[in-house]
Order: structure tokens, then C-alpha cells, then sequence
């Protein structure tokens, strides 16, 4: 095995970004974030401003609450008066994502991830969760609000994440069964959550070649 993607969704203030960094500097592959915008943006000429504010876009249409169609590989062409529908670009993040998994190991962070590489033998998925209070500590070494704020503010971004998810997956975010591994940050740290993945990669691939 010449190839393994690990995906990480993760709660806001759980710490699974900094693991997902981690994880790749130990392993000598690439992270991809919101770098994932960037190259849908130049994959299919529209704006990258666009694909930042799909999720807020989504949530004014009056079938938000409604699944729609699993992902199918298929993009809408310049053309037609959808290119720049919310689905599409949903469809040029999964593309890049595809992509992604084909040429290169790498940690991916968030975007339906694991939904759209559900069926590659070579991924693993992961959701990295913490408490509230947890979560609101780590928070506050980010965003200058107070306290109060930054609760609304944790609980507003993991319900975007949620219903983004469900509207493109038709699943619950927080399901478990969604993931390989599931990890409680608080209770293990970044370093051990870290390591933690990485004993689990060596188990589930032990062809792979990993670092010394």
C-alpha cells in the first residue's frame, strides 16, 4: 500500500485541527484545510469567495432541511444556470477531494470527507470531540469574545457543520457509525489523540510504510 488518507471532522474547540497537523508532520504528508477551496476555485474558474460561503448560502434555501442527492461525481457545466449552485460546489470540493485521495497520502479536515471516501479501502475517518467546557477553554485562545459569546458562537459553528453534513450526506454528523475512530481530545490531549490515530493506521495498514 503506496497510499493512505486519514479524514477528521471535528467539533469547534476539540483540538481535531491541531491533531489533524500533527498527524501529517509525523506521518510526512500533506494537511489540507481550507486549501481545499482554493483549488476547487482554480479547478473550476469560480470565485473562492463562493465556496467560502456555501454553508451560509445554503441555509436561506427552502430545501436546507432536506438531503439531496448523494454525490455522484458529476459536475454541472459552465454553462448551465446551476454552475454556481451550492451543489455544484459542493460536487468541485468533492472533486478536489477525489483528487486528493488519488495522487497522494494526506490528512483532509472536514468537508463530508469521509462521506465521499466512504467506499476507498486506504481511508481512515476519524471525529475528534471534547466537552463544552473543554471546547470553550480552547476557544478562547482563538476568538477575543467573551465567554458568553464564545459559546453561542461554538454551538452556531457545530450546528453549520451538522447540517451541512446532513444536507449532503443524509446522515447525522455526530453519528459514531460515520467513522472509524472517535476521540474525546480532553480526556487524551493533542499528542496522545495523535498517536492514538497513528497506533490505529499501523493496525488497519500495516503495508504502509510508516516513518521511523
Amino acid at each position: 500500500m503506496d497510499k493512505i488518507i486519514i479524514t477528521i471532522a471535528r467539533q469547534y474547540g476539540s483540538g481535531g485541527r491541531t491533531v489533524g497537523e500533527m498527524l501529517a508532520n509525523s506521518l510526512g504528508i500533506k494537511y489540507y484545510d481550507k486549501e481545499i477551496l482554493k483549488m476547487a476555485s482554480d479547478e473550476s474558474g469560480i470565485n473562492e469567495g463562493l465556496f467560502e460561503r456555501a454553508d451560509e448560502r445554503l441555509k436561506s434555501t427552502r430545501l436546507f432541511k432536506i438531503a439531496r442527492k448523494a454525490y455522484n461525481g458529476e459536475l454541472i457545466p459552465p454553462e448551465s444556470d446551476e454552475f454556481t449552485s451550492n451543489d455544484n460546489l459542493f460536487n468541485y470540493q468533492a472533486k478536489i477531494i477525489r483528487d486528493l485521495a488519488a495522487e497522494e497520502s494526506c490528512v483532509i479536515i472536514g468537508r463530508c470527507a469521509d462521506y465521499i471516501l466512504r467506499g476507498y479501502d486506504n481511508v481512515a475517518s476519524v471525529f475528534v470531540h471534547a466537552p463544552e467546557d473543554f471546547c470553550i477553554t480552547e476557544a478562547m485562545k482563538k476568538l477575543s469574545l467573551p465567554l458568553r459569546e464564545i459559546d453561542k458562537f461554538i454551538t452556531k459553528t457545530d450546528k453549520r457543520k451538522a447540517d451541512y453534513y446532513k444536507y449532503y450526506t443524509g446522515r447525522e454528523w455526530t453519528d459514531a457509525r460515520n467513522y472509524h475512530l472517535c476521540l474525546d481530545c480532553s480526556k487524551l490531549g493533542f499528542i496522545l489523540c495523535m498517536e492514538e490515530i497513528m497506533a490505529y493506521l499501523k493496525i488497519r495498514f500495516p503495508a504502509y510504510k510508516f516513518p521511523e
